[in-house]
């Protein structure tokens, strides 16, 4: 009788969690076929470099830097070769298909986990609800949804590289092929460099005991750990020559020259009179990534009109399963190196000046580490912390088509 009552019940969560699900892709189409402008930062990239120029003849968006009279793109430059193809053929602003292209990357980084998960052993029905948590109550979709935009664009695409280096791992159990995806990421979003830690700790075999097979694993480990750093070393190289042409230094990416004529946003004034890193912000980050929750506002003498949200995202313990659930990881040196990356990258961020802003719901940040708790969460005590599993995703996807619906219908 229990069992039937619990079956009911997950099967009434999986039908709710089912139409908010459609409602989110319905939404995802539409915007990808009615509402991109084409009008992408890495477009203009894209279509710069195939005029053989590292500049860009005007901004089409903000946060371009402007350097000895010529206009940059201030982000890494994989995303607009990832485009570039598609601006070769239409043209740009001709193409207009970067939401598309971001929901095509997103199906082959959902494929990457239906493999992961499926090398982890996880039973299908657990599979299933997990991979409707990545595709619709995480990040993963708000910047497919908003992938016209440079931002959320790259976040797009280097989700599915750090994604892709975790599958080359798990189940390829090739280091090089990680490295490249490693390197790849990197040169979307620079905190991927912080990955190789975890995933050669990743690819150690799970059990050893015996001194002489640590010394045999690590002569083992040799070979691939070299052929994996190659390309990660070389996309370090490329990105500091890639400033270095543009900028005159190396280590220069275009944050000291963002020109945003006009621009009054805190954002803005952040960067212009505190600075780009600073202590200041710790507070602010720090509540909005572990408390906040979603926040309308509401206007009006009576304060019964709905006039905006909070456009600083919800807190990745509102909004998803995956700190929860990561409380039942195996702990082991695997867990150990996966959360000392994790909070390496949590913990820049939480002095850095934006933590996604411009974002509804979810914070978009997160998806740097997110594939990394995600594995470690996998590797948990089954079946006792995925009981929750349904009721946990049901809840961020209804909450994130909610507030999506709500954006996209009050124009908020």
């Amino acid at each position: 009788m229990h069992r039937s009552s619990e079956d009911n019940r997950n099967r009434t969560l999986a039908v709710l969690a089912g139409l908010g699900a459609l409602a989110l892709l319905a939404l995802l189409v539409l915007r990808g076929v009615l509402r991109d402008p084409g009008l992408n930062s890495h477009g203009a990239l894209a279509d710069a470099f195939l005029h053989g120029r590292l500049w860009i003849d005007r901004c089409p968006e903000i946060d371009c830097a402007l350097f000895q009279g010529r206009t940059y793109v201030i982000f890494p430059p994989l995303p607009a070769l990832v485009a570039l193809p598609f601006v070769a053929l239409f043209g740009f602003p001709g193409f207009k298909g970067f939401v598309l292209l971001a929901m095509a990357l997103g199906a082959i980084g959902l494929w990457a986990w239906h493999r992961i998960l499926r090398a982890l052993d996880v039973e299908d029905a657990d599979a299933l609800w997990i991979l409707a948590a990545i595709a619709f109550a995480s990040p993963l979709f708000q910047v497919t949804l908003r992938s016209e935009g440079v931002w959320f664009y790259a976040q797009s695409v280097a989700f599915l590289m750090t994604t892709l280096s975790l599958w080359a791992v798990i189940c390829r159990r090739s280091l090089p092929l990680a490295g490249l995806f490693v390197a790849l990421a990197f040169l979307c979003r620079q905190m991927a460099i912080f990955y190789p830690l975890f995933l050669l700790v990743l690819a150690l075999p799970r059990h050893e005991s015996r001194r002489g097979e640590w010394r045999e694993t690590a002569r083992d480990l040799v070979r691939p750990v070299l052929l994996a750093g190659i390309p990660v070393a070389l996309a370090v190289v490329a990105y500091c020559a890639y400033n270095y042409a543009r900028f005159g230094s190396p280590t220069e990416t275009g944050y000291a020259f963002i020109h945003n004529p006009g621009s009054a946003g805190f954002i803005w004034r952040r960067i212009a009179e505190v600075g780009i890193f600073s202590r200041d912000y710790l507070l602010f980050n720090t509540l909005y990534l572990f408390l906040q929750g979603i926040h309308f506002e509401f206007g009006g003498p009576y304060l019964t009109q709905l006039t905006g949200i909070d456009r600083s995202g919800a807190s990745v313990l509102v909004m998803g399963p995956w700190l929860l659930l990561a409380v039942y990881a195996r702990l082991d040196r695997a867990f150990a190196a996966g959360a000392v990356v994790v909070a390496i990258i949590a913990g820049i961020t939480l002095f850095y000046h934006s933590n996604g802003a411009d974002q509804t719901a979810t914070q978009r940040y997160t998806l740097d580490w997110l594939p990394i708790l995600i594995v470690l969460m996998l590797r948990g005590e089954r079946p006792r912390a995925f009981a929750a599993l349904p009721l946990l995703v049901t809840w961020g996807i209804l909450a994130n088509a909610a507030v999506t619906l709500l954006t996209s219908f009050y124009r908020i």
